[in-house]
């Protein structure tokens, strides 16, 4: 098994990573975000849709964004869109001409609030987040995407005090489970991030992010197999297999691939 110091480098970046894919998931899911346009997508959402799938849309939803830049779902949908495709500057280009535009609006700074994250300014994203936030009525995904900043910025009890202010507002929510689990991770607690992992996985709407969390957090562990597993239930064998040979690879540059073979060897011996 990993001992925290020899998972930390590589686990607090790829515990980043998927705090900040379901940080964007989160603030995607605020109100308008979520729109369609017609016939964009046949319906469906953009944040729900993959990297392959968006591919072709991307320039159709920009040909109707340039013809009207200030149609809020429009915009919205072209932001989400090109953040899919990993232009996260464009993307937040079009989220800061579009806040300028509607300066008060919830789901417009929750949005704007996602871009900036996405770019890795996450104090801006944070200031956003919570001018989106209306105190006597709080949105508890803006409440998580809050803390998943937090958690970016090392605020970790901050952080985790709002998960559970987010949990309150919204009982067994997979996505803060998520959120919370990868928070440990960050931590280098492989153990609570794995109980709150597999209750965030074991909820009846939890999705494939969540599940690729838990099994993120069991091959930190050092056990490849079970992960493989994990991953197996939510993507093809050689999705799931090429997934769990990359985090072999990162695991082998600081040699606790090495580390873990060598402790698996002297217990069969």
């Amino acid at each position: 098994m990993l001992t925290n110091r020899s998972m930390n480098a590589t686990g607090k970046r790829l515990a980043r990573m998927a705090l900040l894919t379901l940080l964007m998931a989160s603030v995607a899911g605020c109100g308008a975000s979520r729109m369609t346009t017609g016939s964009i997508g046949r319906g469906k959402a953009v944040d729900t849709m993959s990297t392959g799938a968006i591919g072709g849309s991307v320039d159709q939803i920009g040909r109707i964004y340039a013809s009207d830049p200030n149609n809020k779902p429009v915009a919205l949908q072209y932001a989400s869109a090109l953040q899919i495709k990993g232009q996260t500057d464009q993307s937040l280009a079009v989220m800061r001409k579009l806040a300028i535009g509607y300066p008060k609006d919830r789901d417009v700074l929750a949005a704007y609030g996602k871009a900036l994250a996405a770019s890795g300014q996450f104090q801006p994203a944070l200031d956003a987040v919570r001018r989106a936030q209306t105190p006597e009525y709080p949105d508890w995904k803006l409440v998580s995407a809050e803390a998943a900043i937090l958690d970016q910025l090392g605020q970790t009890q901050d952080a985790r005090s709002l998960y559970r202010k987010a949990l309150d507002l919204k009982p067994n929510e997979p996505s803060v489970l998520s959120n919370l689990g990868m928070s440990y991770v960050l931590e280098g607690d492989l153990k609570s991030a794995e109980t709150y992992l597999r209750s965030a996985a074991s909820q009846p709407d939890a999705d494939s992010r969540v599940r690729q969390n838990l099994a993120l957090a069991v091959g930190l562990q050092g056990r490849f197999d079970e992960a493989e597993q994990i991953a197996s239930q939510e993507l093809s064998p050689e999705q799931a297999q090429a997934n769990v040979s990359y985090l072999r690879g990162m695991l082998a540059q600081q040699n606790a691939w090495n580390q873990i073979k060598a402790d698996d060897k002297s217990k069969k011996n």
